[in-house]
């Protein structure tokens, strides 16, 4: 891999960081603290549905773009790019709804529930599957292609 692809993969992966370490400076999220203190018995928090939402979508934009950033220099292929942000995208449009009834719900369902619906609505988690999955399929490729 070129010099220029490992230095777009940090770049992705530091945007990743980025995103995470400065979520509480750039994102509208009244459960940052909530979660944060682990306590199921604290209050919950006021917030209004309409910055909660713009900001978990503009989130999960940037946390598309650093993702498909990361896989187009690690696989150079336009198509698997498109099929990894089409990957993510379902995850999202599946667990964003989830997430708010939770929400609305204010956590009934269930605390450690909740939470883990929040972590795949704010965090990048299908990378972490779609990486090695590529990875396995570009192995398997240049396998056959060897016979």
């Amino acid at each position: 891999m070129r010099i220029l692809s490992w230095f777009l993969v940090i770049l992705g992966v530091c945007g990743l960081m980025s995103v995470r370490m400065l979520e509480d400076q750039i994102f509208y999220d009244p459960f940052l603290s909530y979660f944060h203190e682990g306590n199921k018995n604290i209050s919950f928090p006021e917030f209004e549905w309409g910055k909660l939402m713009i900001s978990h979508l503009f989130r999960f934009i940037l946390n598309l773009f650093f993702s498909c950033v990361i896989i187009h220099s690690l696989f150079k292929n336009k198509e698997w790019t498109g099929q990894g942000a089409l990957l993510i995208c379902i995850i999202f449009f599946i667990t964003f709804p989830i997430y708010l009834y939770c929400i609305s719900d204010r956590f009934d369902i269930g605390y450690l529930f909740s939470f883990y619906m929040r972590r795949f609505v704010i965090q990048p988690l299908i990378i972490l599957l779609i990486v090695p999955l590529f990875y396995y399929r570009k192995q398997m490729m240049l396998r056959n292609s060897n016979y």
